[in-house]
């Protein structure tokens, strides 16, 4: 048998266990977790059909158009040499703080894109001539995934029988087709599209794209063979989850895919933007051949 001061001990701590299990404040909190409700089985918005209901006007909140890998941020788009560090093209160099590149998180799982070491050097010239080579700049269609992730919103429509995506940037449309249309019969900005559920996951595969549109501000581009694979999966009532696989044998060593949030537009009344750039651009692609465009550049005796 223990000594008489053990005793004490075992029997205050005894005391003070038991207190504790019967304390208010324990008592509460057990409550409180085995009252707690169970979360719904699926809180999303569903259609008529039973699937997800993807109608709205959604928008990505991301930089992935300024480059889709992680980059740091940077004094302009298009730089020139400089005395220390590269500095601002003449053509930029007035947008101050406004022509600066943000940072980018990356969106490539893997983190970088899976180029073919030939084909980097194209991607390396774009991005050095991004100022006269980025077809956003001239206002072109953008092509699929980059449609997705411009900061520009767009919306979709769709029934059990029909799924249409209309963006703000151009103007561009997509008609999404629910059967298979076969071989794209050509190339174009938007491509073709053929899409199916795969449970509650709206997949649709892309082809036919024109080899001139790029994946962002950075360069990124792809060949004609380019195939895309996007997955639209409702996680909640105002979000969207966000995949893109992509294929090109010629420029890549693999598939890679990226992922981001789309976001539902709240604000009340809110409807698509139309941002039909093409009238934006008419300077840049055809102001040279303007009547007097020679005397305002360079003088009066321009033409002496």
């Amino acid at each position: 048998m223990g000594s008489k001061q053990e005793k004490i001990g075992y029997l205050s701590a005894a005391i003070i266990v038991s207190l504790m299990a019967c304390s208010p404040a324990q008592e509460q909190a057990s409550t409180a977790v085995q009252a707690a409700p169970a979360p719904a089985a699926n809180t999303i918005p569903r259609g008529p059909d039973g699937k997800p209901d993807l109608n709205g006007i959604w928008q990505v909140l991301s930089n992935a158009n300024y480059n889709l890998e992680a980059a740091a941020p940077k004094a302009a788009l298009a730089l020139v040499p400089g005395d220390f560090v590269p500095v601002p093209a003449p053509e930029v160099v007035a947008l101050g703080a406004i022509g600066a590149v943000p940072a980018t998180f990356g969106v490539v799982e893997g983190g970088a894109i899976p180029y073919k070491p030939e084909a980097l050097a194209r991607r390396d010239s774009n991005r050095e001539n991004w100022l006269t080579s980025d077809p956003e700049i001239k206002c072109y269609m953008p092509g699929v995934p980059r449609a997705t992730y411009l900061p520009h919103p767009f919306q979709i429509f769709h029934s059990d029988k029909a799924v249409f995506f209309a963006y703000s940037f151009a103007g561009a449309v997509r008609n999404i087709y629910l059967e298979d249309p076969g071989e794209a019969p050509l190339d174009a900005w938007m491509g073709q599209s053929f899409g199916h559920w795969e449970g509650d996951t709206f997949v649709i595969e892309v082809t036919g794209l024109d080899d001139r549109t790029w994946f962002d501000r950075a360069g990124n581009y792809h060949s004609y063979k380019l195939k895309v694979t996007e997955r639209y999966t409702l996680v909640s009532a105002n979000v969207i989850e966000y995949e893109a696989t992509i294929e090109d044998p010629d420029i890549f060593e693999r598939p890679w895919t990226i992922k981001m949030p789309i976001y539902r537009r709240l604000e009340a009344g809110f409807e698509l933007p139309q941002f039909k750039c093409v009238e934006f651009v008419e300077e840049l692609m055809y102001g040279k051949y303007r009547k007097g465009r020679e005397a305002e550049l360079f003088g009066a005796d321009a033409n002496d």
